[in-house]
């Protein structure tokens, strides 16, 4: 069984999701560096999602909190970048427990 795994651009997936700065954070992240590996891209891409829906709870708030400065329609694209980034987060997870299955229950 011939098994092609297509690799998985998170940056191109966060600028398609419209987070340029997220997408900018996992090109510096991987880009090559000494000590640099693939579970630091990792652990950096997950940080910033972090930090997306971090930043979307606090807008929920100050919007919550009747904030003039803060805007629904801001707290809305923002919770929906978040959640995007999220999902992204989770298919990238799938993917690897997928491989690494796959890879498991191969007969040698």
């Amino acid at each position: 069984m011939d098994i092609k795994l297509k690799p998985f651009n998170f940056a191109e997936a966060a600028t398609r999701a419209g987070m340029p700065q997220v997408a900018q954070r996992v090109r510096n992240a991987a880009a090559p560096a000494e000590g640099a590996s693939f579970s630091s891209a990792l652990t950096n891409a997950l940080r910033s999602v972090s930090d997306s829906q971090n930043q979307a709870t606090q807008m929920q708030r100050e919007v919550s909190l009747d904030n003039p400065k803060v805007g629904i329609e801001e707290t809305m694209i923002a919770m929906q970048k978040s959640q995007i980034g999220f999902q992204a987060a989770v298919q990238v997870r799938n993917r690897l427990v997928q491989a690494y299955s796959d890879i498991m229950n191969m007969q040698v």
